[in-house]
């Protein structure tokens, strides 16, 4: 997700999947975004560049100003983000925000739990992305707290040189350009697949299943499910200004749990 886009990777898997019970309308996920402020290599100041094989992200733009460039089989685009901005994109866009000053973005993931597993690949160089290890080791955090940024921005850094090279192909040969990044970024994520599916079935899917039999009750005149509605709450973030890789995050567990009413 830039977040929980969305902001884990495959380097950070949740230890558990969301409660069967516990899931926001539709089954998205949230986060607060402040995206990064330390100036990159190519002048630009922001995150690092990634894909999501799976989940779609959006942004509701809360404060400052900025931009995402984006890359897909249909080209590059920089689009400027403002307070009130929405943006949304599909899976397979590679994304990267860049930080005009006090960029804060409410960040929003489709299938809460797969961006928390892993749903996400930067776009490292080639060499760093022939197999999930070579690519583990070359996009883990070291460090605690701010000891971790440091860490944070060489992996950035890293990423921006891909994301460079795509472009730069891109514009030579066309969408083929993306294949070869494509095809090692299913390689990378394969082995996460089942504890994903398991994560959509019990949380998008279901919510999903969950409004097919609402319907199904009230063609037939029926509502069962208004006899158990119910007030949903969620605590406050459960930890503060996490690495991710467009910024830091606020965020929201649900597989912490929430309150009732």
């Amino acid at each position: 997700m830039c977040a929980l886009d969305g902001e884990s990777t495959a380097t950070e898997p949740a230890e558990r999947p969301s409660r069967p019970d516990a899931a926001l309308p539709g089954g998205i996920g949230v986060s607060l975004l402040t995206v990064y402020d330390v100036e990159a290599p190519d002048g630009l100041v922001g995150g690092t560049p990634h894909v999501h094989l799976a989940c779609s992200e959006g942004y509701y733009v809360i404060a400052g100003s900025g931009a995402v460039h984006t890359l897909n089989p249909k080209g590059f685009t920089e689009t400027p983000l403002q307070p009130g901005t929405v943006v949304w994109f599909d899976p397979g866009t590679i994304h990267r925000l860049v930080n005009g000053g006090g960029l804060q973005i409410l960040t929003l993931m489709s299938n809460s739990g797969l961006p928390e597993a892993g749903d996400a690949v930067l776009t490292l160089p080639p060499e760093h992305l022939t197999d999930r290890e070579t690519y583990l080791a070359a996009t883990t955090l070291t460090g605690e707290g701010e000891a971790r940024t440091p860490s944070a921005m060489r992996r950035r850094d890293l990423a921006l040189e891909g994301f460079a090279a795509l472009r730069s192909a891109y514009d030579a040969e066309g969408p083929g350009a993306l294949d070869a990044f494509y095809q090692a970024a299913i390689g990378i994520v394969r082995p996460q697949l089942p504890d994903w599916r398991r994560r959509w079935q019990q949380g998008a899917r279901r919510l999903a299943d969950e409004t097919g039999a609402a319907l199904d009750a009230l063609e037939a005149g029926t509502a069962p499910h208004l006899q158990s509605a119910q007030l949903h709450q969620l605590p406050a973030p459960t930890e503060l200004g996490r690495h991710g890789m467009c910024g830091r995050l606020d965020v929201y567990d649900l597989a912490s749990g929430a309150s009732h009413t």
